[in-house]
């Protein structure tokens, strides 16, 4: 599973901004420090600040800050609010399902599982947690890291 890049850039946000608890901080900030587009943050943020995960403050010294604190924010959330579905493949589709296979298919329903062990993961875990560092990570996941190991695919065990 992949995520969008909205949905990156709105962990990325609330990264930065629970970072920065004590200032507001504004969008062309964020945008400079990722190297990302100011008008893609700028719809990022709006839809941060419209499910109350971002505050805005507006003016000449305005900016933005965390809408809760970052234990309130669970990233299972933040990615459900992000994410325009999970239909990893056709057949999560009813409207759009044309495969023959479908009836009798199994891989659908393995899939489904696999999404929702991917959110149920994501749901343990809040931006506090991933604003304390690899070795909050490393306690929580087992980890390695793409490129140490080049036989094998990055994985992570979600269980503690």
């Amino acid at each position: 599973m992949r995520l969008t890049d909205y949905t990156d850039y709105a962990l990325r946000v609330l990264m930065y901004l629970g970072m920065r608890p004590t200032r507001l901080v504004t969008i062309q900030e964020i945008a400079t420090a990722h190297d990302i587009s100011k008008n893609h943050l700028t719809k990022v943020v709006h839809h941060l600040g419209q499910v109350d995960l971002v505050h805005t403050v507006r003016g000449r010294a305005g900016g933005i800050r965390l809408g809760k604190r970052p234990d309130q924010i669970p990233l299972g959330t933040v990615v459900r609010l992000t994410e325009p579905d999970f239909n990893m493949v056709e057949c999560f589709d009813e409207t759009q399902n044309r495969c023959a296979l479908s009836p009798m298919c199994v891989l659908k329903y393995a899939l489904a599982a696999a999404t929702d062990a991917y959110l149920k993961t994501l749901d343990r875990l809040t931006l506090s947690d991933i604003l304390q560092g690899p070795e909050k990570a490393s306690s929580t996941f087992a980890v390695t890291r793409l490129g140490e190991h080049p036989d094998k695919l990055a994985k992570v065990v979600a269980h503690r």
